[in-house]
């Protein structure tokens, strides 16, 4: 079978343009699979059926693989064997009608508001690195952008004067965004006062400069935040989206709206916000049980002193 995946690989790579660990991947993929269904005694295309994939789907799951990677490999299957349908090679797709794994949803890391206090007030402001740095992070922390969305402003993209900004999706969608107070100081300082000592061509468009001068980078974002988290003793893997799902959060527990909450973000499905309600709903009971006096009486009752 190793000569219809390689052909299959040519296809995909030449009439879907996909780069090469995109199809490196769908060669793994399909290579474990054949070898799976070696050892089953599965020798021609021909001869694999439903069962074969189903079995193997939870033989991945009975070895530990996440739902997220069994649904991956189910459709490099699927392509390959609409693939060897539609050049004749099989008769019937043994995918057909075969359900996808359901993918767990996964909570998002939220931190406290005391915790984002901390990580703003990391920065040593006196100097321009450290002033661009908490400018970069009051900036996604007041408004929920993704951290390619901010390594991608211009300087003519914020307005400190009326507190907003316009940033763009990677799909190329724009969006207006309102700025705390705070964070259009921090900004309008930064490109005043501290920009210029870091930028060395007058063309460079870019708004949060490197050492070098240049645009700063995703991965030199992410290098600064993890120094930041540590400094600040915030635990766990904090990541660029951390700030963006305390910031979607933090709204919602304060009373903002959902839909308002999703335009900011930019999600085009309300499902993928109200992840975000749930986190809130978990918060006001919690607040509920520590601070409403009725909670905090039943819970000093000795058990069996209830009236």
């Amino acid at each position: 079978m190793m000569q219809y995946v390689q052909s299959f690989i040519r296809y995909i790579g030449d009439e879907k343009g996909l780069s090469r660990n995109t199809l490196e991947s769908y060669e793994r993929d399909l290579l474990q699979f054949f070898g799976y269904l070696e050892e089953q005694g599965v020798e021609l295309a021909d001869q694999i059926k439903k069962i074969h994939i189903s079995m193997y789907l939870n033989h991945l799951k009975g070895n530990g693989s996440a739902s997220a990677t069994v649904t991956r490999k189910l459709v490099s299957l699927r392509s390959f064997f609409h693939y060897m349908v539609r050049e004749s090679l099989l008769e019937q797709d043994p995918t057909l009608y075969l359900e996808s794994p359901k993918l767990e949803k996964k909570v998002p890391q939220v931190l406290s508001v005391e915790q984002v206090e901390r990580l703003l007030a990391a920065p040593d402001i006196t100097s321009p690195p450290g002033m661009r740095d908490r400018a970069m992070l009051e900036l996604l922390y007041a408004t929920g952008m993704k951290v390619s969305e901010l390594m991608a402003l211009d300087l003519g993209d914020v307005n400190s004067d009326m507190k907003f900004l316009r940033c763009t999706s990677s799909s190329g969608k724009e969006r207006v965004l309102p700025i705390s107070r705070i964070a259009a100081e921090i900004v309008g300082t930064y490109v005043l006062q501290m920009r210029p000592k870091l930028a060395r061509d007058d063309q460079e468009k870019g708004l949060f400069l490197n050492n070098l001068g240049s645009r700063l980078t995703r991965q030199g974002f992410w290098k600064i935040l993890k120094k930041y988290a540590a400094e600040s003793g915030i635990d766990g893997d904090i990541t660029p989206h951390t700030l963006r799902h305390s910031f979607a959060a933090h709204l919602l527990e304060d009373g903002a709206d959902i839909r308002s909450v999703q335009e900011m973000l930019g999600h085009s499905d309300m499902s993928t916000t109200q992840i975000y309600g749930a986190l809130s709903k978990k918060s006001m009971k919690d607040v509920y049980e520590n601070h409403h006096p009725r909670e905090r009486m039943h819970s000093t009752q000795p058990k069996g002193e209830i009236f």
